[in-house]
């Protein structure tokens, strides 16, 4: 899978590695091993995940010991059972060291990300509805994290706020309603879809009537949602958000909306369990 393309692999690895590394580097590995020292790893997954950002992770090990050899044995997206190989790789002993924590984070942080997504893609599988992420990102880190949301099956919504049009409820308290915060959008003719977050039924006609092009169901439950779909009968596409949780996606997917919007798939994702196992080996 191709990264981001608005991800710098170069800048990302080594901003992370001076983060890690400060100043003096690694100063246990050097007081303990010596310098010429070579050892064999492997990286194993301890739970069953979904893999991101494998590429990643070997461009840690590479930055710092250009000559290491690095076998990939998986593929960002792929589903893994507990105990799987990920990578293997032989390089020098310090390096490799200086490089692991920095490279496990990465994967462990962003195949948290695909892992969840993908539970939730499963959980509404069959309904027709479409899992999409939100802006609720780490600082810094959205164009890895939305990259890791599509390697769990899951899509991206917007990247940016320049990149869509959302009318959330303050816009609407600040511009007097949904009707008038719509019409003041569609006159500065951005050349981008309209959406609108409606929290009420009665929102949805002035909506319509002002040219939304599609509309956010906030907080609604099921009965809510259900009477939203019939009323709007697939005049534009609907995105059900708010509050969703793994025991609640499917009865929200399957009322018959578009788009089910869950923040929590990279905001509150945790970190899968990735280790680096190694035995020492002289060359």
């Amino acid at each position: 899978m191709a990264l981001p393309d608005n991800f710098d692999l170069n800048d990302f690895v080594r901003g992370t590695l001076a983060e890690d590394l400060g100043i003096g580097g690694d100063v246990t590995s050097r007081a303990t091993i010596p310098e010429n020292a070579h050892f064999v790893a492997q990286m194993n997954a301890r739970q069953e995940i979904v893999v991101a950002g494998i590429e990643i992770a070997s461009a840690f090990f590479h930055e710092l010991d250009p000559d290491v050899a690095i076998e990939r044995l998986v593929e960002d997206g792929t589903r893994v059972p507990a105990r799987t190989v990920l990578l293997r790789l032989h390089g020098n002993a310090r390096a490799m060291l200086a490089a692991e924590r920095s490279a496990l984070n990465t994967l462990q942080h962003l195949s948290g990300i695909a892992t969840l997504a993908r539970t939730y893609v499963d959980a509404i599988d069959g309904t027709g509805a479409v899992v999409i992420d939100t802006r609720k990102t780490i600082p810094g880190l959205r164009a890895l994290e939305k990259y890791a949301v599509r390697m769990g099956g899951a899509h991206n919504h917007r990247m940016r706020l320049d990149d869509g049009v959302l009318i959330k409820d303050n816009h609407v308290a600040v511009c007097g309603g949904v009707a008038e915060a719509v019409r003041s959008a569609k006159r500065a003719d951005t050349g981008l879809q309209v959406q609108v977050e409606v929290d009420r039924i009665e929102q949805i006609e002035p909506a319509l009537a002002a040219g939304a092009d599609r509309l956010l169901l906030d907080n609604m439950d099921p009965a809510k949602l259900r009477e939203a779909v019939a009323l709007v009968a697939g005049r534009v596409p609907l995105e059900a958000s708010g509050g969703v949780t793994l025991e609640t996606i499917r009865s929200i997917a399957e009322t018959g909306v578009n788009f089910i919007s869950v923040g929590r798939i990279t905001q509150s994702a945790p970190a899968v369990d990735i280790g680096l196992d190694y035995s020492m080996k002289g060359r």
